[in-house]
């Protein structure tokens, strides 16, 4: 079997005018997408959708006559581009969907097949004010999770510490609540400063007394040593990873002990097969892996197989902020719209590969 052709398919469904009001411009560019279509002389294609793959055309003659199944090959050609251009992760997605359609097994068999479903908790994407959270988070309650996790804007903690105080007192102990300082992810061109370890360390034996279950991102990503300090004396697990890109720094961050749980996501970090292996690694040590699955029905399939291959969790995320961030918005080039069961579980697919059917007329309709 040869591979034959690496085709990009670019998306975009707009935001309907009321909700893009709340979406700053790079959280509205998240309704774009990528297709990555890897097609065989065998008439077997795979499908991997999860960064923009801008400038991949330069580099797709280093795959096109190749083994689709010799994934060591192409993940380590992948790590000699991604030192010169971009991150071109979602290939290896396509290829891991070719290796499961031929073998035909779901993608999660090829990690290990620990867990054929996992709790997932619902990802907010807006800042909201203490009372719509509340009401988002019910929201959510009624579709199924039992877990949330909001983000806190630097410049808002107070804002975001009510808000948690509030969803606690209508939740109650019934579900699990976590919180992004998101102080790693920056736009383009903030350059603002993070939080001091001494205001993170405030922030966090606030939020421990509320009962939340991590923190995310809490300090620059270089300060691992505050960090670590934050989780000694607080008591608070301290979650990170999802901006580290390459398997040299997430394996030193693990061997540093720098997080609780590690989030590097699959199709923008370092892939499904580099990862399994920093997964299993945190799991050594006694840590937890829940990736960062912040894109498309794609994205979050690939990361679901390597969570569910290895075992990790307790969660795995789940983008969810109704009514302007859907699962149908979410999966709109998808025939099947991803979601959880009733009890707040999401199901690895048992087909073959990773499990995405693709809407073909949503393609031709949506593609830019």
């Amino acid at each position: 079997m040869k591979i034959t052709r690496v085709k990009l398919t670019r998306l975009c469904r707009p935001l309907e005018p009321a909700f893009a009001a709340a979406w700053d411009p790079v959280s509205r560019s998240m309704f774009e997408a990528t297709l990555v279509t890897v097609e065989t002389d065998e008439g077997v294609c795979g499908y991997g959708s999860g960064d923009t793959m801008d400038g991949f055309e330069n580099f797709d003659h280093l795959f096109v006559g190749k083994d689709p199944l010799r994934i060591l090959h192409h993940v380590r050609t992948l790590e000699t581009i991604t030192f010169h251009a971009g991150k071109y992760w979602p290939l290896e997605a396509a290829l891991w969907d070719i290796v499961g359609k031929v073998t035909e097994q779901p993608v999660a068999l090829h990690f290990g097949g620990a867990l054929e479903r996992i709790p997932a908790y619902a990802s907010f994407g807006e800042l909201k004010d203490p009372a719509a959270y509340v009401e988002t988070v019910l929201g959510a309650m009624e579709h199924g999770f039992k877990a949330v996790k909001i983000r806190m804007a630097r410049d808002r903690i107070e804002q975001g510490v009510q808000a948690v105080a509030a969803i606690r007192e209508a939740a109650g102990e019934d579900i699990d609540i976590m919180v992004d300082l998101n102080q790693m992810w920056r736009t383009s061109g903030d350059i603002a400063p993070a939080l001091d370890l001494m205001s993170v360390r405030q922030v966090a034996c606030r939020l421990r007394e509320l009962g939340v279950l991590w923190l995310e991102e809490p300090l620059a990503p270089t300060d691992i040593v505050g960090a670590r300090m934050v989780r000694a004396q607080t008591g608070m697990r301290i979650a990170g990873g999802e901006m580290v890109r390459s398997l040299a720094e997430l394996a030193q961050l693990v061997d540093q002990d720098a997080f609780d749980i590690y989030q590097p996501d699959v199709v923008l970090s370092v892939g499904l097969h580099r990862t399994r292996f920093i997964a299993e690694l945190a799991q050594l040590h006694n840590r937890f892996f829940t990736p960062h699955t912040w894109s498309n029905g794609l994205g979050l399939l690939a990361n679901l197989h390597v969570v569910a291959g290895v075992g990790g969790g307790p969660y795995i995320e789940f983008p969810y902020d109704p009514p302007g961030w859907t699962p149908a918005r979410r999966d709109f080039f998808l025939a099947d719209t991803l979601d959880i069961e009733s009890d707040g579980c999401l199901a690895v697919p048992s087909c073959p590969g990773l499990g995405a059917v693709v809407d073909f007329d949503a393609i031709a309709y949506y593609e830019v």
